[in-house]
């Protein structure tokens, strides 16, 4: 049996240790200047779970 470049990859894909595919996994945004206005960024940071924006702890301390 000749084995190809193609069975190569689909047995490295079989055996992969990581087994959630690409889409499933989490991952941060790759550039937030792609999304355009502040509502579009504070939908997003609130799908992630995250905090935006990005205060340093000084800036809470002045907030309180």
């Amino acid at each position: 049996m000749e084995r190809t470049r193609a069975w190569r990859r689909s047995q490295a894909n079989k055996h992969s240790a990581e087994k959630l595919p690409r889409p499933l996994r989490p991952r941060p945004e790759k550039n937030w200047k792609l999304l355009y206005t502040r509502a579009d960024k504070l939908i997003r940071a609130r799908q992630l779970g995250m905090s935006y924006p990005i205060r340093s702890v000084r800036q809470l301390l002045d907030q309180e």
